[in-house]
């Protein structure tokens, strides 16, 4: 073929894959409110976080969260123990300012943060969650701070108008002025705020201009600007942050399993509790509960004891575990009160080796928040995950029934 016959090949052909690729039908922009069914890529957890050496982040740890109050200041204190002695390795202090919903009261507006289900006092104040129970109440709570418990999330109302809130966190040990508001517009509606893994930015739930309710997160340096990250559903269902980078779930009873390849998690008209996790933030929806495996007779998780077993309370009041794939119970249940007791055990924490769990025995209809329950003989206990052991009363004069046990490393 000659030179020039060739070359008018070559320019057809080039106009020929332009007109194609101008021409064809684009596929259409996927909806901020849509997130494909099937992850991406698998999701890691927290793995791969650089944490700072301290008591707070050392192997062999079991952390626990108290609120605090007196006549004119408010606090959380968070403590590191030794789960062998039950001996306290350090505490960190966290200032509430006046300003921070950590109750809810009559005439302001109502708030839902889990720091409001740790504080919260009265009858304005029940769990702004519906649910108190440890299971939900453990995660929930520890969410508001970061891996390493340096920082604490805050949701802020505004004084000079008692509808709008903002978000912002405490430093442990800072001075009850300091304070970080990463928020402050007019009108802001943000709520359900808790901390990344890293510290680094606090993530809520908020009102968009148009009037959805959407995931924002804001930086806790630089220009604190909003950053939305996804669909909510609304402001009932507390969030979690996990992951790198960090993705939120909205749901309750989110506990990742090891390998950080599958979460637990309930929410409102969602069969299943078990869940493949995904690359992208929202809440747990009928779409992203696809595949998901169903803990049969599971009332309240606990937590993971391997990569495919979960420690459960069922209905019957005993604790088993289940097979994460199947749903089913594996071995015999585990009894840590009897009928003739009076008393019920809820689930709080699952040891890092899957071989203990903490639990509290209280009254039925007991609430965390009142103050005739709150300094009765607390009732924790390390009980043994399968059955034959013997439970063992965890007692320390600095343990009351306000405290919630949120990690064990």
């Amino acid at each position: 073929m000659r030179p020039a016959v060739v070359g008018k090949a070559v320019a057809f052909l080039v106009l020929a894959v332009l007109c194609v690729q101008a021409c064809s039908p684009q596929p259409a922009k996927e909806k901020p409110d849509s997130r494909p069914s099937v992850p991406a890529a698998p999701y890691l957890g927290n793995r791969g976080y650089a944490l700072p050496a301290s008591p707070f982040t050392r192997k062999g740890t079991v952390v626990t969260a108290t609120c605090n109050m007196g006549s004119r200041w408010a606090s959380v204190s968070v403590q590191a123990w030794d789960p062998e002695t039950w001996q306290k390795r350090a505490e960190r202090e966290f200032p509430i300012p006046s300003d921070a919903a950590f109750s809810n009261v009559q005439g302001y507006k109502a708030v839902n943060s889990p720091l409001v289900e740790l504080c919260g006092v009265g009858p304005y104040s029940p769990s702004p969650y519906g649910v108190s129970t440890s299971e939900y109440m453990a995660p929930r709570i520890r969410a508001l701070f970061d891996l390493a418990f340096t920082r604490m999330a805050v949701v802020l109302r505004d004084p000079r108008n008692k509808k709008d809130s903002h978000v912002g966190y405490v430093a442990s040990g800072a001075a009850i002025e300091d304070v970080v508001r990463l928020g402050g517009a007019a009108g802001d509606d943000e709520q359900n705020a808790v901390m990344s893994p890293d510290g680094h930015s606090v993530w809520f739930t908020y009102t968009a201009s148009d009037g959805r309710q959407r995931i924002g997160s804001r930086s806790a340096e630089g220009d604190h600007h909003l950053t939305d990250e996804g669909p909510a559903a609304g402001h009932g269902l507390p969030l979690i942050v996990t992951g790198q980078p960090a993705r939120a779930v909205q749901a309750n009873m989110v506990h990742l399993a090891p390998n950080g390849r599958r979460l637990t998690a309930t929410a409102p008209k969602v069969f299943g509790t078990v869940f493949d996790t995904w690359n992208s933030s929202g809440p747990l929806t009928r779409t992203s509960a696809r595949g998901a495996a169903l803990l049969s007779g599971c009332v309240g998780v606990v937590g993971w004891l391997g990569d495919d077993r979960v420690l459960c309370r069922t209905s019957s009041g005993a604790f088993r575990t289940m097979d994460a794939r199947t749903g089913r119970a594996v071995g015999a249940p585990v009894n840590v009160v009897g009928p003739q007791d009076g008393m019920v055990a809820e689930g709080m924490l699952v040891s890092p080796d899957g071989k203990r769990f903490i639990v509290s025995v209280h009254p039925p209809n007991a609430q965390q928040n009142d103050d005739d329950y709150a300094y009765e003989d607390p009732g924790f206990r390390a009980v043994p995950t399968t059955p034959g052991g013997s439970p063992t009363p965890i007692s320390n004069p600095f343990l009351d029934r306000r405290t919630v046990f949120v990690s064990w490393s």
